[in-house]
């Protein structure tokens, strides 16, 4: 991937992850669009960051999806990176009933709202130079945290999902890239003040130096994340689990 002079729209760019890569990639030269729920976040994106363009979207519904689809292709047919960051983490108690609501809406935003953007954008960067889509899974979608069963297995599944479109876009021209965070000290989970979180700017400025270095990367694994990433191969993989939830 090249990581300037594209036009790029982030789903889920509102806050966290999503809106620290948005500026980032604002930042080297990228015509960045943000998609999210909130509009008044949107609204305080644009007011705050000069350049930046902004659509409603809400993964979790396919209207809004075609509708967010439409927008942003008719104000910027060269837009030739789609990021799919958008993605729900929440705690769920299997003996519980309303764990199954948790379980429906997470499988939803995370798997099917990917699925549902590249269904619109994929024929439409077939079209394009220097095309590219960015997944996001998850160090627990190699080792999971039990207490977010639902989570952990849809970034299990984006994992296969992106190894499947990788191999079936070959020759296409499009370029699959699955950035695998660790723990990161977002408001997701309210990791935010989670000393064995990554550090946001640590992570962003790690992950951008891979997808510089190395272009043609398929997975952007920064260090903090090779202990999970890597646990099953390296043998270490039921300790690993076992460690993940200990707490």
């Amino acid at each position: 991937m090249k990581t300037t002079g594209n036009t790029i729209f982030i789903t889920g760019g509102t806050s966290g992850l999503g809106l620290g890569l948005a500026l980032r990639f604002h930042e080297l030269g990228n015509k960045v669009i943000v998609g999210g729920r909130r509009k008044e976040l949107l609204d305080q994106i644009a007011t705050d960051y000069e350049g930046i363009d902004t659509v409603v979207l809400d993964v979790e519904d396919p209207t809004s999806i075609a509708a967010a689809f439409d927008q942003v292709t008719t104000a910027h047919p060269e837009v030739n990176v789609v990021l799919t960051m958008a993605g729900i983490m929440q705690p769920e108690n299997l003996l519980d009933p309303e764990h199954l609501r948790i379980a429906e809406s997470t499988i939803t935003t995370n798997l099917l709202g990917t699925i549902r953007v590249l269904n619109h954008f994929l024929p439409h960067l077939a079209n394009q130079q220097d095309a590219t889509v960015l997944t996001v899974s998850s160090g627990l979608a190699f080792v999971p945290l039990a207490l977010t069963p639902a989570y952990s297995a849809t970034k299990a599944a984006i994992h296969s999902y992106t190894e499947s479109l990788r191999i079936q876009l070959a020759g296409t021209g499009i370029q699959v890239i699955e950035l695998v965070p660790p723990p990161v000290q977002t408001t997701l989970m309210n990791q935010q003040d989670n000393p064995q979180a990554m550090p946001v700017d640590d992570y962003l400025t790690e992950t951008i130096a891979i997808l510089r270095d190395q272009p043609d990367v398929t997975e952007v694994q920064v260090d903090r994340v090779k202990f999970l990433r890597l646990a099953e191969r390296t043998g270490a993989y039921d300790q690993t689990l076992a460690a993940v939830n200990s707490h």
